[in-house]
């Protein structure tokens, strides 16, 4: 199970952290990705690890603002926001998939960011 937390309410120009912790698994043998859906839009892709874990992937509008990272000690898969647009506005999921299959098959349950102008 995947649980998504961190967001909340902040001004354009301002950073949140998002925290996406597993439950009863560790990431190992996962690719593990964030991604948005903003009202009205479709869900799209934010960023993601390589399957080896060893590069990032970004979508071309958070790229140099978002970094996902990945802390062992506490399981969980981190996005770091800076520099908040109001685009940004929308619920943040992180996903995984096993390494080898293209489809994200866990989802957690979604957490709001909300950015102001």
């Amino acid at each position: 199970q995947l649980q998504a937390s961190g967001g909340g309410l902040v001004q354009a120009g301002g950073s949140l952290r998002l925290s996406c912790a597993a439950s009863g698994r560790t990431f190992s043998g996962y690719v593990p990705a964030w991604f948005r859906q903003a009202p009205g839009k479709e869900r799209e892709f934010v960023a993601s690890f390589t399957w080896s874990g060893s590069s990032t992937y970004y979508a071309d509008s958070v790229k140099g603002r978002f970094t996902i990272s990945r802390d062992n000690a506490k399981n969980t898969v981190d996005l770091q926001m800076n520099s908040l647009k109001p685009e940004d506005t929308a619920v943040y999921y992180c996903a995984v998939r096993l390494i080898g299959n293209p489809k994200y098959d866990y989802w957690g349950q979604g957490t709001q960011v909300t950015v102001s102008s």
